[in-house]
């Protein structure tokens, strides 16, 4: 395999079926698709990338960047994550780390959360926003997991669904990390980097995730949303890129120069 290599001002990875077009001297015979070659970017400028090409390359780096996708919230099983998943509305991952402890302690299944007065769960959450309608969705959806489950987390989006509390992303975390079911849950740091990397037009998070959904492998999902996730908290923040700072965003788009304007969910 030879190393493909156009000699520009600055260099950047390209897929070889998209630098393939500019060097007409290439042993083409020996450049795969999903190579990676470089090229400058005075290039793509006249040539940039597709955007299932941009999905490849974001996939690439993302694996690269983040090859191990630990869930942040806490949680010992598929009951105490979707109560911790509920919980995370509105609310960062570490200040629902900070109080579910204790709240699992004490109701570490839906048989004693149910039993747990709405006040006692209310008094371990207090800190959380929407504290008093959260404890109400916790204690009842612990109820109706007895009732109609058998005291099981089911295995369903619709079962998950009817749930109190919870909503279509709230499942699809949980039928992702606590079944292993190819979901793309989609959150504001998707929802936000999807449009900056040009994947989505962000009308609403549905059309987001049938967008992603689209363009990466279905065995990708599951590992992906948490890489975006990672990368959009630690790179490509809400205010500290704006399509044009990070490397991600730089890297597909070399030659941006405004501001990209988001649409929030």
């Amino acid at each position: 395999m030879f190393v493909i290599t156009c000699i520009c001002p600055s260099q950047i990875g390209l897929p070889a079926s998209q630098a393939s077009r500019h060097c007409s001297s290439w042993p083409h015979s020996v450049v795969r698709a999903g190579d990676l070659v470089s090229i400058g970017a005075d290039a793509l400028e006249l040539w940039p990338l597709k955007k299932t090409e941009r999905a490849a390359l974001i996939l690439r780096r993302l694996t690269v960047l983040y090859p191990e996708t630990p869930i942040p919230l806490e949680h010992t099983d598929a009951f105490t994550l979707l109560v911790a998943v509920l919980l995370s509305a509105q609310c960062t991952d570490k200040k629902v780390n900070e109080v579910t402890p204790a709240l699992f302690a004490a109701g570490p299944d839906p048989a004693s959360m149910a039993a747990l007065p709405e006040a006692t769960i209310l008094a371990h959450i207090r800190q959380l926003g929407l504290a008093r309608t959260k404890a109400k969705h916790v204690k009842r959806l612990a109820e109706l997991l007895l009732e109609r489950h058998g005291g099981e987390v089911p295995c369903s989006f619709s079962a998950l669904e009817a749930l109190p509390g919870v909503g279509h992303k709230t499942a699809s975390v949980v039928m992702a990390q606590a079944f292993g079911v190819p979901s793309f849950p989609v959150d504001t740091h998707i929802h936000r980097l999807a449009q900056r990397w040009g994947l989505s037009s962000g009308a609403s998070v549905a059309r987001t995730e049938t967008d992603l959904k689209r363009l990466f492998p279905r065995d990708s999902w599951n590992k992906l949303h948490l890489q975006i996730i990672f990368y959009g908290r630690e790179h490509c923040t809400a205010h500290g890129c704006d399509g044009t700072v990070c490397s991600l965003c730089r890297e597909l788009y070399p030659s941006r120069r405004k501001p990209v304007v988001w649409r929030k969910p």
